[in-house]
């Protein structure tokens, strides 16, 4: 959000200038703005739906993956939320290219791609939604300026300005089974710029994710408790240039289906970034995190730990330069390079279930790095603007090991991996006419680039009864894709968009299905995924109405395989959700969300199913003064069964009805 704040032109601290008498002089007025550069023009010819800050703070269960499941196509592995998963599962992607829990869609906060450097799965419970001002998610269109990940599409959330959180605001709400969600920011003018410092803490004794007729003595709700803490400052070096800064630090803990079965997920993040909005545009950044993930496996059977992973530290490091020198009116040229380094080992001790001793003790990591250069162009021509950009990546897949040892220390499996490296070049292109009007025509190709996680090549994972194993030879995948579509605005009244696809990731990680109990990441020819995506916002008056709607017809394709044109896993054909909102005045808010999700099966063979679910969630904003508001929140109102998990019978539940109330100040 853009605002203005007055530089401060004379010191009256200063001895000199006490002496001297000041010249009255015009002040100085410096937008501080807290973003990165302004869209480029040819930016609405990829398939992309903007969330607003309203749909972000009224979603009726608070969390981000929830808003983010507005946008038909965007999915998680698992149906679960971050209260009742496992933090590893936890990847998103778009247009149902998958395969399995990794991300393949590049999602960023303020520039910066907040995957785990070791798994690829993102910390949603670290991304309050009242933190972020909007968030534009762009399915499809390649890596481009954006960096190597963004396979399936880019989810950028951007932090919110002053003008939008206020001097300061509070949220504290508790559901009908004793979870509380405690939110609060303070924020001012610092210097010529602001700063913000906020707070969440979420926590709750959760539901049974197992449903009632399996249950046993040492089934568990699936209890979590986390928070997190963010600072950002945003400071004027001159009248075009501003530094930004940010740090995070979060916390999450989570038990899910079995006492004992506790995972945590830890980070500490940092970013400096510096935007230049003058004759020669620029935005420079650097990043560094520290993550680590515990996870304790219990016995399906037994209901003893067999499996403790007990640390598995990660590094990410990285930056980017992109530069947008003047070269004309009718040019918006990008040319930049950026840097990730993904270093990270894991730490698990593998326990007998009959004797509860020691059976191995595994340690296994390396590094992965990718280091691009990129040059785009936008052509305005009138009604028609054209854009072509190609990236060249070099990449580096090394120090990889695997050892195993036996309680004794002596060594079972020791196993050194060569290390690997090369160069891929990504290429995309598109073009936007304007009919006037109102009405656009669109359309792009391109092709992307994402390298296997240290988890996919070195980390192998039981979840009860099925042992999946890692893969050290995994190669990159690779996407080729192309789409059309056409949009119609008018004013702030309408918008309405419609896009065809095709997408094919050729060799995609996905984990295939050995024998009943043993999968193995494997690269398999290609995931190629077709559909039909439309999203509509309609503002009549008081009343809002936002919709989208996704078929994909997606199959996994490998000569002569058992799953050859299956639907890869967890992957659904219909999705679609609709909000209808009205505010009948000022601060006041009443809406309802509808979601659906079709039918998925569970795993590459299309053996066990995942019902289609249909939800209905509800959310008020009812103000009380004109500093506070009763806020009423409904998850789940028909309390539909929804199916996260289906493995031989084994059966996990996501979200069952849930009831919240509580208080909002600074509206």
């Amino acid at each position: 959000m853009r605002y203005s704040l007055t530089a401060v032109l004379a010191l009256a601290s200063s001895p000199l200038l006490a002496q001297e008498p000041v010249e009255e002089q015009d002040d100085e007025v410096i937008v501080v703005m807290g973003e990165g550069l302004a869209r480029t023009p040819a930016s609405p010819a990829y398939d992309t739906q903007v969330i607003d800050r309203e749909q972000l703070v009224s979603v009726p269960s608070g969390r981000i993956e929830d808003a983010l499941g507005t946008v038909a196509g965007f999915q998680q592995f698992r149906r679960s939320d971050s209260r009742s998963s496992n933090p590893s599962a936890q990847g998103a992607t778009l247009r149902a290219l998958g395969g399995n829990a990794t991300s393949r869609a590049l999602v960023l906060l303020d520039g910066i791609p907040m995957a785990d450097p070791f798994f690829g799965f993102v910390p949603f419970t670290a991304i309050a939604p009242e933190r972020l001002g909007q968030v534009r998610v762009t399915r499809g269109g390649g890596s481009g300026p954006f960096g190597a990940g963004a396979l399936a599409g880019t989810i950028e959330l951007e932090s919110a300005g002053l003008e939008s959180l206020g001097t300061y605001g509070a949220q504290l709400l508790a559901n009908d089974r004793g979870g509380t969600e405690a939110s609060g920011h303070f924020s001012g003018e610092l210097g010529g710029g602001f700063g913000v410092i906020s707070g969440r803490w979420d926590r709750g004794p959760g539901f049974f994710t197992t449903p009632e007729a399996d249950r046993v003595p040492a089934s568990a709700k699936a209890e979590y408790d986390s928070w997190s803490v963010q600072a950002r400052g945003v400071a004027p070096l001159s009248d075009t240039v501003e530094l930004q800064a940010r740090g995070l630090i979060y916390d999450d803990r989570r038990t899910l289906r079995f006492d004992g079965a506790d995972s945590s997920s830890t980070g500490q993040d940092a970013s400096l970034r510096l935007v230049g909005r003058g004759e020669w545009e620029f935005d420079i950044l650097g990043y560094v995190q520290a993550r680590n993930f515990t996870n304790i496996v219990i016995s399906s059977t037994r209901f003893v730990p067999v499996l403790d992973q007990r640390n598995t530290p990660s590094t990410g490091l990285g930056g980017k330069f992109e530069l947008r020198p003047p070269v004309g009116s009718r040019h918006t040229l990008r040319i930049g390079a950026d840097y990730r380094r993904s270093e990270g080992e894991l730490f698990e001790t593998a326990i007998s279930a009959f004797t509860g001793n020691v059976r191995e003790r595994r340690n296994a990591g390396g590094t992965n790095t990718d280091l691009g250069f990129f040059i785009e162009d936008d052509f305005e021509l009138g009604a028609l603007v054209l854009t072509a950009g190609a990236r060249l990546d070099r990449f580096t897949i090394r120090d990889g090991f695997y050892t195993a040892r036996d309680a004794s220390g002596a060594i079972l499996i020791e196993d050194r991996f060569a290390d690997r490296s090369g160069w891929e070049e990504s290429f995309r292109g598109g073009a936007l006419y304007d009919l006037g009007g109102g009405l656009r025509l669109r359309a792009a190709a391109y092709t992307g680039l994402r390298l296997p996680t240290l988890n996919e090549l070195y980390r192998p994972f039981v979840v009860f009864p099925v042992t999946t194993n890692a893969n050290a030879a995994l190669e990159n995948e690779r996407l080729e894709g192309f789409e059309a579509g056409i949009d119609f605005t008018s004013g702030e009244e309408v918008e309405l968009s419609l896009t065809a696809f095709d997408n094919r990731v050729i060799g995609a990680v996905a984990n295939v299905t050995l024998d009943p109990v043993t999968r193995q990441r494997r690269n398999i020819d290609k995931v190629r995924s077709r559909g039909i995506e439309a999203s509509a916002g309609l503002e009549l008056g008081q009343v809002r109405f936002d919709g989208s709607l996704a078929y994909t017809d997606a199959e996994a394709r490998e000569a002569g395989a058992a799953f050859d044109g299956n639907r890869p896993a967890q992957t659904p054909r219909w999705a679609g959700a609709a909000t209808a909102s009205w505010s009948p005045r000022e601060n006041w808010l009443l809406a309802a969300t509808l979601r659906h999700v079709g039918a998925q099966f569970e795993d590459d063979l299309e053996t066990d199913v995942l019902p289609a679910a249909t939800t209905i969630g509800a959310y008020a904003q009812l103000p009380l003064t004109s500093d506070i508001a009763l806020v009423l929140r409904g998850e789940n109102l028909t309390d539909e069964e929804i199916f996260t998990r289906n493995q031989r019978g084994s059966i996990d539940l996501g979200t069952p009805r849930t009831f919240w109330a509580g208080l909002r100040i600074g509206l």
